[in-house]
């Protein structure tokens, strides 16, 4: 009972988290983390491109990445299986690059940057070396991997967890921005290791 609402509430995260981008689209230009940076900033023609490249397919990996984590998709629905694999794969990739990219802008100076910055090379490596382990036929390495990757992309979801809680806990937004860069894919790391190390 506890695994499948562990399930649930993963699935539930990743799916809503990665239609989160939407609201960049509906809403004022000033929403969510956009209203924390400078006018010249949103009017840069390249941070724009990197961050809109960042949120879409991040969002896209986001939304199907928790899916192939299913070994009934697996086995029932194998050639849906690598489709959407292949679709991760190209959309993390985008997405990690253009995050890395845009990190250096990042909100509240440079450990905020160097956060997200890592957390987009970790992304970037565990994703390809997924892809090579997969090509190579190393399936368990692949299957390891991948959760690696997903760890990292789960960070968005985290994120979104843990910003509000520590910027009511300490009362500033910058200090808890900070903290975050690094709390909301480190963590992730770990279970990952752990749930690798059952397997």
């Amino acid at each position: 009972m506890m695994k499948k609402t562990l399930w649930v509430l993963f699935g539930f995260l990743s799916v809503s988290i990665g239609l989160y981008p939407v609201i960049y689209f509906v809403q004022d230009r000033k929403f969510g983390l956009l209203a924390t940076k400078s006018d010249a900033l949103l009017s840069d023609v390249f941070w724009n491109a990197g961050f809109y490249t960042h949120i879409i397919f991040g969002g896209l990996a986001l939304l199907i990445g928790w899916t192939q984590f299913s070994p009934r998709l697996r086995r029932t629905r194998l050639s849906l299986h690598r489709n959407l694999g292949k679709i991760y794969f190209v959309s993390a990739l985008l997405s990690g690059l253009a995050g890395i990219g845009i990190g250096t802008q990042a909100t509240s100076g440079w450990v905020a940057a160097l956060g997200f910055m890592s957390l987009g090379v970790v992304w970037v490596y565990t994703t390809f070396a997924a892809y090579r382990h997969i090509r190579a036929g190393r399936m368990m390495a692949h299957q390891k991997m991948m959760a690696y990757s997903y760890a990292a992309c789960f960070g968005a979801a985290t994120l979104r967890l843990w910003l509000p809680l520590l910027t009511n806990l300490s009362g500033n937004f910058i200090v808890a921005y900070q903290v975050v860069a690094w709390l909301c894919w480190v963590p992730n790391l770990g279970v990952a290791w752990w749930l690798n190390r059952r397997t």
